[in-house]
């Protein structure tokens, strides 16, 4: 994997907190965030390059989705048989 870049950016105090706020209502960090937007920012303008890499996965992996329980109702009855001689 490449070595990633680091950035020094100069943000007004006010942005920077609506950044975080954000950040942590969708559980990632203000850099993960702010990563995400200009990757989306990016995609919407046709520009994102072709030879990025995929933004990593953060956090724990999400659990399987429970077993769906069996059906409590009986099943409809066979039609009965034809009883002809």
């Amino acid at each position: 994997m490449a070595e990633r870049k680091s950035v020094l950016l100069r943000l007004d105090p006010a942005v920077h907190d609506a950044l975080t706020r954000w950040a942590n209502d969708e559980l990632r960090s203000t850099n993960a965030q702010i990563e995400f937007l200009l990757r989306r920012a990016l995609a919407e303008a046709g520009r994102a390059p072709s030879g990025a890499a995929a933004q990593p996965k953060r956090g724990r992996p999400r659990k399987p989705p429970a077993p769906t329980p069996p059906d409590p109702t009986p099943p409809d009855d066979p039609p009965p048989e034809d009883e002809s001689p």
